[in-house]
């Protein structure tokens, strides 16, 4: 029986030069390309160079910037050398992919490994780049394991650029240099990106969701400006995990201030999982032979059920376009090119399975020249990414909302609530028009409105959360709920008389408000989007006196909690912002209750009776003290227990 080599002779015995090593490619085979950042640029460059020499060769990569344009060469009419196959989920609406598009194969990363290992398209060539070997002769695939392993794992032939600039990450990254056929040794820089740019819009996202994450989540984030934001709106976070398609400078960043623990993933507790890593230098130097992390193959990161067994999974996605009825569009952005848009369908399936998972689908409400809606009333011609049934929570610059379990009417007013404010009433009409609308809806000034999250808050009662919140179009029905649940006391109180039905139409200004005249605050338990009401309190403009009447409701089983008390401070201290005089409140003489609640407020209250009804009236300008200053909302006494 012969003897084997040792390595270090087999790997001197296989180096060739790049060109040496292209050259061994022939006629009609698939060529693979490793992906995004730790593509072999030398390898590329020569293939591209020797193109005249082939005839059908057929490229096999996941969508990524070109550095070498391949795709160019294919384009020219006389040349037959080569045919480009990008695994690409994405709509194709930008220009460069859309004039590209016919190379495009739609499949989820997950299942891209199965591809290539069950030979249903053979891989004939594996063009790789890999760290140096180490004294066992292990060379790592560096910042890109995802399909780059089963590619190699299943070529037929597998040459491989060494370059020392390739950090060498652990995990399931590894391939050994006797299962490499051609070493060709050459160092370059590894491609980067920089950092996404700032933009306001992407901070009012981030601030957005950041309320959706919970201590102790596990991270999915695709790349993009929001994802950028939404990391220094995390960094107060406590004991996150991460467990994605890339890993980013901003991921960096949260691991080393300590944010990232990954202490209760569940799964590969104690470490950061990815498939690869897109970003700067001082990215690649700290994934070398950091042991808190491990990079593993497509078919694991991205599998669903992998996803779903993690605590918390949170699936953070920028989307392109969205449709009144949930329908999503995505594709690579012109900065983030390599791009995770072949992955997003895993992640969104695999969170929403996690045990207190969530997908979040987030976009600025404008395209880039602010001339259009990214929410519209249908798609077009966009490819849909996203199916509706597989979309939860949605996230605009103008707040947040839960589509999972929501009718198509339900749905289009949610959408159209976070939209743009210059489009949501032609996104209204034409809603109607094409029938998510019934025809009973009617348009209000608050189409108008931005909502003001500044007024949010959560407070605990008892051990349970409570989220103090302007009230939405999408509480429609919540608040009809609250209402019904009174006690037939509580609703004379609130109401003046006995009342059986609150009819939609009858309770419309509750919940139809434009956050200036009119404003209602509810206070909510529950997951968002499927929360219960469990206080009402909201003022509506009386334009001819400039003073705003208030009136509140809270549920008999929460009633002595004060909830009251803060819902009326923020409701003052949004009046007054709003440039209002004060408030008043009409109430019966033996409402106790209502009288001492208003006489909370740091104003002198007058009162008066106006037939049988008690008036009372607060100016924002008479401090209830002599020589007083008007109090900030944290100074109002706002009866909260923490």
């Amino acid at each position: 029986m012969a003897t084997k080599n040792y390595w270090p002779d087999d790997y001197l015995k296989k180096t060739r030069t790049a060109a040496e090593a292209v050259r061994m490619i022939r006629r009609a085979q698939r060529v693979f390309i490793g992906t995004s950042c730790a593509e072999p640029q030398a390898l590329v460059r020569e293939l591209a160079s020797q193109s005249c020499h082939f005839t059908d060769v057929e490229v096999v990569r996941v969508m990524s910037l070109e550095t070498t344009p391949l795709t160019m060469i294919a384009n020219q009419t006389a040349c037959h050398s080569f045919n480009v196959r990008s695994f690409y989920l994405g709509s194709a609406k930008l220009k460069y992919l859309s004039e590209n598009k016919r190379f495009i194969t739609p499949i989820n990363l997950s299942a891209v490994p199965r591809l290539f290992k069950s030979r249903q398209l053979p891989i004939h060539v594996a063009l790789l780049q890999v760290s140096p070997p180490d004294d066992f002769g292990w060379m790592s695939l560096g910042v890109a394991v995802d399909v780059t392993l089963a590619a190699a794992s299943s070529a037929d032939l597998v040459i491989a650029q060494v370059n020392p600039k390739m950090p060498r990450v652990l995990g399931r990254s590894f391939i050994h240099v006797d299962d490499v056929d051609i070493i060709v040794e050459h160092e370059e820089e590894l491609l980067t990106i920089g950092e996404p740019p700032e933009t306001e819009e992407g901070h009012q996202i981030a601030r957005h969701v950041a309320k959706l994450i919970d201590d102790g989540s596990t991270l999915q984030m695709s790349l993009g400006a929001t994802p950028q934001a939404i990391m220094l709106a995390l960094k107060d976070k406590n004991d996150l995990g991460v467990h994605t398609q890339f890993l980013s400078d901003g991921l960096m960043r949260l691991i080393a201030q300590g944010v990232v623990t990954n202490r209760y993933k569940g799964i590969n507790e104690g470490k950061t999982v990815a498939s690869g890593a897109i970003g700067s230098r001082n990215l690649y130097e700290f994934l070398h032979d950091n042991p808190g992390i491990e990079f593993h193959p497509s078919d694991y990161v991205n599998e669903p059920a992998v996803i779903a067994r993690h605590n918390k999974m949170v699936s953070l996605n920028v989307v392109m376009a969205m449709d009144l009825t949930g329908q999503v569009a995505c594709d690579a952005m012109p900065y983030n090119l390599f791009a995770g848009v072949t992955g997003v369908m895993d992640f969104v399936r695999g969170a929403t399975a996690s045990p207190g998972g969530k997908s979040i689908l987030m976009l600025p409400s404008r395209t880039m020249d602010g001339k259009s809606s990214r929410i519209t009333v249908q798609l077009g011609n966009l490819a849909v990414v996203i199916p509706r049934g597989d979309v939860q929570y949605v996230a605009t610059e103008y707040g947040v909302v839960n589509l999972f379990g929501k009718s198509l009417q339900e749905r289009a007013l949610a959408l159209i609530s976070i939209a743009h404010p210059e489009f949501r009433e032609e996104l209204f009409m034409k809603a109607k028009e094409s029938g998510l609308l019934g025809p009973e809806r009617t348009m209000s000034d608050a189409i108008h409105g931005v909502y003001p999250l500044r007024l949010e808050e959560e407070r605990v009662y008892d051990g349970v959360r409570i989220l103090f919140r302007p009230a939405k179009p999408v509480d429609e029905r919540l608040i009809q709920e609250h209402f019904y649940g009174l006690d037939r006391a509580d609703i004379v109180t609130r109401f003046f008389h006995e009342k059986i039905s609150f009819l939609r139409e009858e309770v419309a200004g509750v919940y139809q408000v434009d956050y200036v005249k009119d404003l209602t605050i509810v206070a909510v338990v529950g997951e968002p989007g499927y929360e219960k009401v469990i206080a009402v309190g909201g003022y509506f403009l009386d334009q001819a006196k400039n003073l705003a009447e208030v009136a509140y409701s809270v549920s008999k089983q929460w009633q002595g909690k004060r909830l009251a008390s803060v819902i009326q401070a923020k409701l003052a201290l949004a009046a007054r912002e709003s440039g209002i005089a004060g408030l008043l409140a009409y109430t019966t003489p033996h409402n106790q209750n209502m009288i001492r609640l208003f006489k909370k407020l740091p104003y002198k209250v007058r009162t008066r009776f106006d037939g049988d009804m008690l008036v009372l009236e607060a100016r924002f300008n008479e401090p209830a003290q002599e020589g007083g200053r008007v109090p900030v909302l944290s100074q109002i006494d706002m009866g909260g227990h923490k």
